[in-house]
């Protein structure tokens, strides 16, 4: 990648994350994360490299237990970590020489773009937020994935899942399962379009990623239900869906968006990683076109204020 960043730290709690600066030129930044057990590289350089092309400052983070950051045991991902993760990167975007406070954006998809649903509840201050084919109801995503798995597989992982809960009481190391498979294997996901991963995010270039999670936090995802905070989120919503989506399902992600008082849906054909694939540029286009009408000033707007000053 020939665009400029740097590595950063920033705490969240007594632990260090990592995360990839970009600087921009707009005052704006952009706070992004990868999803479900994805560092921040497969997960965020497409986008990170075109939302800094526009101007945008990038802040792209691994969560605690993940990638480059610190924190142990790793791989094991309780949500209220993750959120707390979020809040410790807007804060520390916030933070930075050339951003304004208060034109600090988030993105993010699959099961993290649920996570940024709830952080925007509690965040007013935030500029604006894209939730990228989004888990927005846990429970649905596990019917829906109950049908693209077989029964003794789906025995096989709750056995194992539960196993490691309780071994988490006393101090064994964490049971893991892959993050994807076809049906009949023990792994998180087995819907046909979960398999495209490997393809859409360049794994193959990212030989680091271990592409495996806790089964604890596998199984403790799917009863995540993040869609159900929408209402409070005072800022500029966009979902973006994918209509073929059998990971992330579309129908929760959609009501999400209509149900936010100030939600944007846009709809795309495809699978859950179609903005990575094939709609790769028109999911930037209308995601950059959605940053730039709500984060920054237009020039009415400009002119405005220089007629104030």
């Amino acid at each position: 990648m020939t665009t400029p960043r740097r590595r950063v730290q920033f705490p969240s709690d007594d632990t260090q994350c990592a995360a990839w600066y970009y600087p921009g030129t707009n005052g704006a930044c952009v706070v992004m994360a990868g999803g479900f057990a994805v560092p921040k590289e497969p997960a965020t350089d497409q986008f990170a490299r075109r939302f800094h092309e526009a101007g945008f400052s990038v802040l792209a983070f691994d969560y605690r237990g993940l990638g480059e950051s610190g924190g142990a045991p790793r791989l094991v991902f309780p949500v209220g970590r993750q959120l707390a993760d979020w809040r410790a990167a807007i804060n520390f975007a916030r933070s930075r020489p050339g951003v304004d406070p208060g034109k600090v954006a988030l993105w993010a998809f699959s099961a993290s773009g649920g996570f940024v649903l709830s952080v925007a509840a509690s965040d007013p201050h935030l500029a604006a937020v894209i939730a990228q084919t989004p888990n927005a109801d846990g429970l649905a995503a596990l019917r829906n994935a109950r049908r693209h798995q077989k029964a003794a597989a789906m025995l096989r992982f709750t056995g194992r899942a539960l196993l490691d809960a309780a071994g988490s009481l006393v101090g064994q190391p964490p049971r893991l399962v892959a993050l994807t498979g076809p049906p009949g294997t023990v792994a998180m996901l087995t819907t046909p379009d979960s398999l495209d991963g490997q393809r859409a995010l360049h794994a193959a270039d990212y030989p680091h990623w271990q592409q495996q999670v806790a089964a604890r936090s596998a199984l403790r995802i799917a009863f995540y239900r993040p869609g159900r905070h929408v209402r409070r989120i005072q800022v500029p919503l966009l979902v973006l869906v994918c209509d073929d989506d059998q990971t992330s399902l579309a129908a929760p992600a959609a009501k999400a968006a209509h149900r936010a008082p100030r939600g944007e849906l846009s709809r795309m054909p495809g699978g859950h990683y179609e903005p990575f694939l094939d709609g790769h540029d028109h999911a930037v286009d209308v995601e950059l076109d959605f940053l730039q009408r709500h984060v920054l000033p237009r020039p009415a707007q400009l002119g405005m204020s220089a007629k104030r000053l």
